[in-house]
């Protein structure tokens, strides 16, 4: 047996964990009754911690789901939501945890294959997923996912380039295996922290076509992030990868979890501000929460929701 399983939602014979309302319609009444087939956005979710674990992250990011799907399938109907456009897949699990790091390695190149085949069974080339939690290791399955046709662009707002040397598979390599397979065209990553990129990243990131900016620079007010990403986005002529790893963002429980960064409303403000015209999106990922507790989990939970609620308000 491997040490991931598929879990495919199906409302004939599984109903949504949510508290349903005279009066009111909520998302969970929408999915329970949803069209796979004719769905423009797909949700997936993603409960593993191997990645981060073999890039030497903490736990929780394989709560990270669950923590969302308790708070978004009970958030409300409203017209401006493109909820009749949203599906849920289903959710891959972790079911086996590895006894090392090397091993931890082994179960990410697993998980590598696991997630591209569940993409490439189940979605259209025109379908759009969301993928929920785990580690930043499941952009590399979702970037081979988007550019088997050509290549993509892919914007990170991160704090972390997540350029690490190819040697082994973890959370923290997964754009140096993208590029050096070809599969992107231009990689963008705005808000990395100084202090968390060492020597061999910041030379990569200078050496190659990547556009970047520190989070240093605009605490210097010397540029601004609304204006970089949205430029960004503006000159690709490439189906465009969204990565938001939530560390980027101050206080919100992540496997490099951190006092500075950005609020939320700012990633929020970025994704209402999106041409909803270009139909550029290739993907969203929301990567790296990991809630802990019962507190982490409502305020990840809600910080998703929030996310996945102004995309699909957007595109």
């Amino acid at each position: 047996m491997g040490a991931f399983e598929f879990q495919k939602f199906d409302p004939a014979d599984k109903k949504l964990n949510y508290q349903s309302r005279n009066g009111e319609t909520r998302v969970g009444d929408i999915l329970s009754v949803q069209n796979l087939a004719s769905a423009r956005f797909i949700l997936i979710g993603i409960s593993e911690n191997v990645g981060p674990q073999a890039n030497l992250g903490k736990p929780g990011s394989e709560h990270a789901f669950h923590a969302f799907t308790k708070v978004f399938f009970n958030t409300q109907v409203h017209h401006h939501l493109a909820i009749h456009q949203i599906a849920y897949l289903g959710v891959i699990k972790q079911v086996k945890d590895p006894s090392n790091r090397p091993e931890a390695c082994e179960f990410v190149q697993e998980l590598d294959a696991f997630v591209f085949d569940v993409l490439k069974a189940y979605l259209l080339p025109t379908q759009i997923p969301i993928i929920i939690g785990g580690g930043h290791n499941n952009a590399l399955p979702l970037i081979r996912w988007a550019a088997q046709k050509e290549q993509i662009s892919v914007l990170n707002i991160d704090a972390h380039a997540d350029l690490r040397t190819t040697d082994k598979r973890h959370s923290g390599n997964s754009f140096s295996f993208a590029l050096q397979e070809g599969l992107v065209k231009q990689y963008g990553v705005f808000g990395l922290h100084e202090a968390f990129n060492n020597e061999f990243i910041r030379d990569f990131l200078n050496r190659e076509n990547i556009s970047f900016r520190f989070f240093e620079d605009y605490l210097k007010g010397s540029n601004e992030f609304h204006k970089d990403v949205l430029a960004f986005v503006e000159h690709q002529n490439a189906p465009i990868g969204l990565e938001i790893d939530m560390d980027a963002i101050a206080y919100m429980p992540s496997s490099a979890m951190s006092p500075s960064g950005w609020a939320l409303d700012d990633i929020r403000s970025f994704i209402l501000k999106l041409d909803p015209s270009k139909g550029q999106i290739a993907y969203l990922n929301l990567t790296e929460a990991a809630p802990i507790n019962e507190r982490e989990e409502l305020m990840v939970g809600k910080a998703l929701s929030y996310l996945v609620r102004d995309f699909c308000r957007t595109v």
